[in-house]
């Protein structure tokens, strides 16, 4: 499966709403930008049925060196964004996923063809927009 980019997001929306691509690539990057800039200030970002961006500290801990355990290493307080699925996305995903999995029959398969693949494609789109999300912050 392929990952799905900005600029494949850039390009379905500007297709399907007729907007000029440059247009469209602004208001995609200055709401990436928005996100971002709520984050790194500590704030969520909540996106109703899609998720909730959060910045988390990870406490300090000690590691070991598996080559050399009797040396502890300081491992730093960090921090962290995490990501926490909205209820409809993660219904949409849990519906997909069984659909694909469960063997549904074929009719019923072929009636809800066009659901599975808004389904696959959207969900698809969540985690590489986390995924660059994350990319972009750190």
């Amino acid at each position: 499966m392929e990952n799905l980019t900005k600029r494949d997001i850039v390009v379905s929306i500007s297709k399907e709403t007729g907007l000029i691509q440059q247009d469209v690539m602004k208001v995609v990057q200055k709401t990436l930008d928005y996100i971002a800039d709520a984050v790194v200030e500590g704030r969520n970002v909540e996106l109703r049925n899609f998720g909730v961006f959060e910045l988390r500290v990870r406490k300090p801990r000690v590691g070991r060196n598996p080559n050399r355990p009797e040396v502890d290493v300081p491992i730093p307080a960090q921090p962290v964004v995490k990501f926490k699925v909205g209820k409809e996305l993660k219904k949409r995903v849990t519906e997909a996923y069984n659909q694909r999995n469960n063997g549904v029959s074929s009719e019923k398969s072929a009636q809800n063809s066009h659901i599975l693949d808004e389904s696959s494609q959207k969900s698809h789109n969540t985690a590489a927009t986390a995924k660059a999300f994350n990319a972009e912050l750190f």
